[in-house]
């Protein structure tokens, strides 16, 4: 069959119409990033942050502090809708999450930052932050979970400073049982928190 210049033009114009169809269709399905997926967005943040020391664990807790509450707000949403939001619920989850993004932002970019020191004491407090931060990437941790655990290493942070500052920056064999024993019992929440079938 044999198509003359005026078909064939008629033909790509078509062609070009179909493609401009789909490309407008395409981009009119694109949505923004819903409740949960904005919530697993701002915990992968927080989880590099920890890992990589830019977060301390005073500023992970009050981060996990501020999720928690928007998780707790989000389920009585669904609870007061039949497990649905609606969309003043979302707007005001969106502004929430805006917020928390700003806030881990701030933190992870301000001059604080989570200093692991040297020796098994440091070695085994950057142990348990990479396990945290784990457990917060991995969903194995709540957000209600990593804030208590972290509130946890951050008082020890506190006890471990002031041991040091009074034996002129060092720790002395019985100040390192005593954190030890404590990272022992930290650790061991951790493991229960990430084994225990709650999931962010």
């Amino acid at each position: 069959m044999k198509f003359n210049r005026g078909t064939k033009v008629l033909a790509l114009v078509a062609v070009a119409f179909a493609f401009t169809l789909t490309a407008a269709a395409q981009s009119t399905t694109t949505t923004d990033p819903t409740v949960g997926q904005r919530k697993e967005n701002q915990q992968d943040r927080i989880a590099n942050g920890v890992q990589n020391g830019s977060l301390t664990p005073g500023e992970t807790s009050n981060l996990e502090g501020k999720e928690a509450k928007i998780n707790t707000e989000t389920r009585q949403m669904r609870s007061a809708d039949e497990g649905h939001l609606t969309t003043a619920d979302k707007t005001r989850l969106n502004n929430q999450q805006n917020k928390l993004s700003n806030n881990i932002y701030q933190d992870k970019h301000n001059a604080a930052s989570d200093h692991f020191g040297p020796g098994e004491v440091g070695q085994r407090k950057e142990n348990q932050q990479d396990r945290i931060a784990q457990g917060v990437r991995s969903g194995q941790l709540t957000a209600g979970e990593t804030h208590n655990l972290e509130a946890k290493q951050s008082a020890l942070n506190g006890e471990t400073s002031n041991m040091r500052k009074l034996n002129n920056g060092k720790l002395t064999a019985g100040d390192k049982r005593v954190v030890n024993a404590q990272q022992n019992k930290l650790s061991k929440n951790i493991y229960r928190d990430k084994n225990n079938g709650r999931r962010q």
